[in-house]
């Protein structure tokens, strides 16, 4: 086992890579370039299979403490409101378990980090790193996001490209828009050209709210950018109520444009390696983001601990991981597509097949999940 590790990024991958590490034993530095954390980002949706983790890391207490668990995700049509079908997400302990989880990215963050420095682990704000010049370290782990200095060092031809959709978040507070909506439940709402997805966080009190758009152009990726929020509105006019009442109340929020990135060659080189948004970002059609970047961190830990080869290890990370997120970010596109998809009969087939897989396949559209749902990194059952 490595008896160091520097991590750079102390997002929700590298605070789950330090608590990975840091619990197995390793003396991990993580370093954060912003000079402290704030309340920055909205909700998170944890998979069971991210649950699996975290659970496995102590943080189950936590995670109850903090987290809402759905009991559906609704499907209905962004115009008129209807229900096209529903994914049964009570039955996802009983079915995988652990449960499908939702709640802010900043209460996640402070939970992980507790956990992380209370096992030894040291984090250094307003400590930038330069990729040419890389800590002291057995290892070095790169979790510094979907703008990865690290990435671009590395593999300076690989680029992104534009998917032609902007999203926009927001968070908005319970008593301003509850009509309608149902804080048990997920709501999805699919269009032409774009969809609102909406679900409750800190116990009911805000919704968070993310909605998607095509565009013909953007410049810049990530999602730190202030919203143009009557143009947000403006996008959904003459959708149905709950939206509209939704996006009535937004006072402000982000954007950002959506990037497809491919498989990468390689994610580690020597004794450095990429971990999460650094080396397969996400769109977020599957909420996948943040749940494969915690099974990253474990996996990594795990190949660390039991190779004594700081490269073999990194070389079975790689091995172990590549295969499923890219398939997590094939599936995630496929998403982009199918919500967006205009009226005609292939919409109309599409909305028809789900609502009678949902009523007919054992275990609902639910079912449909299990390859995703069901991977425990951990060794558990699935």
């Amino acid at each position: 086992m490595i008896r160091t590790a520097a991590v750079v990024g102390a997002g929700i991958g590298g605070m789950a890579a330090a608590l990975s590490l840091a619990r197995r034993g390793v003396a991990v530095t993580v370093h954060e370039r912003a000079p402290a954390f704030d309340d920055v980002g909205a909700g998170l949706q944890i998979g069971p299979n991210g649950v699996h983790v975290l659970r496995a890391l102590g943080l189950g207490a936590e995670l109850d403490a903090h987290a809402a668990r759905p009991r559906a995700v609704e499907m209905r049509d962004g115009l008129s409101g209807r229900l096209v079908a529903a994914v049964d997400m009570a039955a996802a302990e009983g079915r995988y378990g652990a449960p499908y989880l939702q709640l802010h990215r900043a209460d996640l963050l402070a939970v992980l980090t507790e956990a992380a420095t209370g096992a030894g682990a040291t984090l250094r704000f307003a400590s930038e790193i330069d990729p040419g010049a890389p800590p002291q370290a057995d290892a070095v782990i790169a979790a510094d996001g979907v703008r990865s200095a690290f990435r671009r060092r590395a593999l300076p031809d690989v680029a992104p490209a534009f998917t032609g959709q902007v999203a926009w978040r927001a968070l908005v507070p319970h008593g301003a828009a509850a009509d309608g909506l149902d804080p048990g439940r997920t709501l999805l709402f699919m269009g032409p050209g774009r969809h609102v997805v909406v679900y409750p966080l800190r116990g009911g009190a805000l919704w968070n709210l993310v909605a998607v758009e095509a565009r013909d152009a953007w410049t810049a990726e990530g999602w730190t950018a202030v919203a143009d929020v009557e143009r947000m509105r403006a996008g959904f006019a003459g959708w149905c109520a709950p939206v509209t009442r939704l996006l009535a109340a937004v006072g402000e929020g982000r954007e950002w444009g959506l990037f497809a990135h491919g498989a990468l060659p390689r994610w580690h080189r020597g004794n450095v390696a990429l971990l999460g948004d650094a080396c397969h970002p996400m769109l977020p059609f599957l909420a996948q983001g943040a749940t494969m970047a915690i099974e990253d961190a474990w996996v990594l830990a795990d190949c660390l601990e039991r190779h004594g080869d700081v490269p073999a290890a990194l070389a079975a990370y790689e091995r172990a991981r590549k295969p499923r997120v890219t398939r997590v970010q094939r599936a995630a596109a496929r998403n982009a597509r199918l919500y967006h998809l205009p009226p005609g009969p292939l919409r109309a087939g599409l909305r028809a097949g789900m609502a009678g897989v949902g009523a007919l396949a054992p275990g609902g559209l639910l079912a449909r999940f299990d390859w995703l749902y069901g991977h425990d990194v951990t060794g558990g059952a699935g």
